[in-house]
Parts: structure tokens; sequence; C-alpha cells
């Protein structure tokens, strides 16, 4: 059965006319019946090309300031009928409705109105009315209507309409009409987010998904959706993979705790920071966070929060790594890290990071609000008799914004602003400030005078015992176990410092 149908007239009503000419002049080579109102037809006019004012078809004018235009039966009753049903064939007939055979429309922009601040009765006009009503009508009927439902759709249908004089096949029209579907949902969704202050309800519509060579392992298939260009600015190296997004978002948030720090960089390794430190240059930084785990950097992410020059990529251009991102680098640095074809070099843009995070849970969803407490001197509260000294201090918020971006149970443990070690995703606290404690060991790290942190409370003194035998003199948590007086007691003992901040940061 042949499904394919020829192109006769066309409604047009768009916001955008970026691209819209090209598409009206081949249109009427190929003598298409043209019906448009207010801008968009004064548009076509203007090119010197006969159109047929809504108006003449409805007899009725544009009215209430625009706000009503194409709302008529006899603009979606052309739409709408189907041209192989004989009762609406003879309605057609009897109430003298023109066929419609292609509508073109582009929406109100409604989300950049809100985005650039605009006033409430400015974004209230922006929500369209007539437009999305064509859309979903002529989506609809997909079997005997084209519908163009945004600019970005204006190459294809000249494409078509060129390749194929003036023909459409049904798989072009349901296709469209899927595309024009997808353009009425997000713009309902953007609409109603703007109005929603219920946060029992979620509404995400997320357009321009990134297919990824696979997702955590070869079998699986991978995407990711959202502004990658908006954040960073890729400057060198191969696609990402689905396992690099997920080490570069840890590591962003993790260098978001150290933006205003002296220079700092960290070396991420699975989502977890495996070597960090901040230094007076970030050449001295990157070579101590190196030195907490050069095993596990084999392959890492790497980030700074300050400018790479070029004395630091030379020194990262000695190991091999996936991906290396700063805000800004020198012109040497970005021709040594680029001798690795493969090296992924990304500049970091300042952009907010969205304030809730999304993850699939059983048959559903988990919401939560974004994490947004970094632990200060003031959130501080001493509990011991031992105070901790000024380097202390510094050093304890230090190793405090490492464990709040490690995988819980974890134990970090820090000195003089180095990432000494850390325990990861363990099943017990004792068990990460075990590992840690090892791991320090291995990599000739002396503990004295160390400091270490813990992602929630100990309900027994245990760590802070283990801890302090292997060299630990301040300690930083979260407090709240009705046990709490163990801990602090084995530390007045033993002369060890502990400060409470009153913050949990689990991180599963």
């Amino acid at each position: 059965m042949n499904t394919t149908k020829t192109i006769k007239s066309a409604l047009i009503s768009v916001f955008s006319k970026d691209g819209l000419e090209p598409i009206v002049r081949k249109l009427h080579e190929q003598n298409v019946t043209l019906y448009s109102t207010g801008g968009t037809e004064d548009f076509i006019k203007n090119l010197g090309i006969p159109v047929v004012p809504v108006e003449d078809v409805t007899s009725y004018p544009s009215i209430l300031g625009g706000r009503v235009k194409t709302l008529h039966p006899k603009v979606f009753g052309g739409i709408l009928n189907r041209q192989d049903n004989d009762s609406d064939v003879q309605q057609m007939i009897e109430y003298g409705i023109p066929q419609i055979d292609l509508v073109i429309v582009d929406l109100y922009p409604f989300e950049k109105t809100v985005a650039s601040g605009a006033s409430e009765a400015d974004i209230i006009e922006k929500i369209d009315i007539g437009g999305i009503s064509l859309i979903r009508a002529a989506a609809k009927n997909f079997k005997d209507t084209v519908i163009i439902a945004s600019v970005e759709e204006y190459s294809n249908l000249l494409a078509l309409i060129t390749n194929q004089n003036g023909g459409t096949t049904l798989e072009d029209r349901k296709l469209l009409a899927a595309k024009a579907f997808h353009v009425s949902s997000h713009y309902d969704s953007a609409i109603f987010n703007y109005f929603n202050t219920d946060d029992t309800i979620l509404k995400q519509s997320i357009s321009g998904g990134q297919i990824l060579r696979y997702g955590e392992n070869p079998h699986q298939k991978g995407y990711f959706f959202g502004d990658f260009d908006a954040m960073f600015k890729k400057l060198h190296g191969k696609e990402l993979s689905y396992n690099n997004l997920l080490d570069v978002d840890a590591a962003v948030n993790l260098i978001l705790e150290f933006k205003h720090d002296d220079p700092t960089f960290a070396i991420l390794k699975h989502n977890n920071a495996c070597g960090l430190a901040t230094r007076d240059t970030m050449k001295a930084a990157y070579l101590d966070a190196l030195a907490g785990d050069p095993t596990s950097a084999f392959g890492g992410v790497l980030i700074s929060n300050g400018q790479i020059d070029a004395d630091t990529a030379s020194e990262i251009n000695k190991l091999f790594c996936e991906v290396v991102i700063a805000p800004s680098y020198d012109e040497e640095a970005i021709s040594i890290l680029s001798e690795k074809k493969n090296r992924i070099i990304l500049i970091l843009n300042d952009v907010e990071l969205p304030q809730q995070q999304v993850r699939t849970a059983l048959n559903g969803l988990l919401v939560q609000d974004r994490n947004n407490i970094t632990d200060n001197k003031n959130d501080l509260r001493t509990v011991t008799d031992t105070a901790p000294t000024a380097q202390q201090t510094d050093d304890l918020i230090f190793a405090s914004k490492i464990c709040k971006n490690t995988k819980s149970n974890t134990i970090v443990l820090a000195k003089n602003r180095t990432l000494i070690a850390s325990g990861t995703g363990q099943t017990s606290r004792v068990d990460a400030l075990k590992q840690a404690i090892e791991k320090a060991h291995t990599f000739g790290f002396d503990l004295k005078n160390s400091v270490m942190a813990s992602d929630a409370f100990f309900p027994f003194p245990d760590c802070v015992e283990i801890a302090n035998h292997a060299g630990v003199t301040a300690v930083i948590q979260p407090g709240g176990s009705i046990k709490d007086d163990l801990s602090i007691n084995y530390c007045n003992e033993n002369k060890v410092a502990m400060v409470f901040t009153g913050t949990r940061h689990f991180k599963h």
C-alpha cells in the first residue's frame, strides 16, 4: 500500500523565522497553498509569495491581543480530518473546511523567557496556546498530516520536500509526530516546573541525549543526558565513556570544596580520591597528590582548582591518565598534555550544579537535595580537654572535605594539607580505618601527628583508639552517638583533640 502523500497546503505559524525562507520558497515552487497569520504572514508576504490569512478562513480576526488566532474549527478540522473517512470528507465539504497537509510551528520561547529573569507577566504571555494545540492536532493525525514542531526540524523538512518532490511517507510523518509530541511534552513540563511548589511531584524532560560507547561494562548500553558543553570546553582527546563521566562528576564535586583555597590538585579513581594536596604551587600540589597513591593514580582522573602551567603539565605527562580537568591552562601546558592523543583535556566552566540529585531505586527513583554543607571552622565544637592547634584545625577541615566526597563507610587520614590515605566503601568504620592505616604505611607515610576524619559518628571508642596508636592526634566527626562519651573519654585520657561538626556526610 502506497502511503506517500503530497503536500498541497500548509499552515505556518512560527515564533522563529530563522531558516524559514527556503522552506517557504520551495513550498511555493511546488504550488502549495500557504495559510498564515500575524508576524509569519507578514514575513511570507515580504518574500513576495502569496499567502492566505487565517482570518479569511475563519472569518474571525486575531483577537485578545493575539492570544486567539488559530483556535477555530475550520483550522483544526483541516488538520484533524481523516481523509479515508467518508463522514469526515462530507463534513469538510459541508462546512467549507480547507484541507491542511502540513503544519509548521515554532513555539514561544517559554524557557528562555524564564531564564532571562523576566517578570511573571512576561513569562505568562510566553505560554503558547494555539501553537501547542496545532502541534498536538497535527501529530495525532500523522496518517494524513505532516507536523514540524520546532526550528530544529526546518532543515529536515526542506530536505524531505526537495528530495521527494513534496511527498512524505507514513514513516516520515510518524517520526515527525514523535518528535512533535516530545516538543509538546517538554514544553508542558517546563511550564509545570515553573509553577510547581509540590516537591512530591517530579517531572524532568531532557533533550539531546548523547550515545556513549557503552555503560559501566561493554555489554550495557549507556547514554548521557545533560549539557556537557555548558560545563566543559573539551580541548583534546577521545570521547568520554560512562565511567569517565562518573569519575569526572566525582572530581568536579570534590574540587569545588577547594575552589577558593590555595593551589589544590586531586587524583581520583572509581569516584574516590586516591591523592589530594594543597600547596603554594600547582606543581607541588600535583606531585604530593601523586605521592599519596601512585599505583591507583594510573589511569585516573586529574583535576585542579587553578591554572595548570607547563611545569605541572610536564610532570602530569609522565603519568598515564584518562582525563585532566582545570579551570584554565597556559598554551604550553595544552601542547604538552596533548602529546597523548587519547588523553581527554577539559576546561571546567563556572556552572552551578543541579540542586537535586536523582537516582534509580527499585522500581522508581530516589530524589534528594544536594549536600551543600561544607564543614568550616565556625562549625567545629571542641568536645575534648585538648583543643586542636591551628595547623590541626586546617588539616581537619581539609580531611573533612575529602571525607564528604568519599564513598561510605570512610575514614580519611591527612597531614599538612595532604591526603595520606583513606578507607573507602567499607562495611564497618573500623575496617575503613584499618584500610587507611595499611595504605599509608604501604606508601611510606608517617602518621605521627596526623588527623582523622569520619563521615559519621563513632558508636564505640575502637576507632579513636586504633587511630591514636597509629599516630593520629586530632579527630573530626559529626558526633551524635548515644555513646559519644566513650570516644571523648578515650581522647581525654590520651590527649587527643576531637571536634564535632553536627553534620553527617554519608555518600552511597
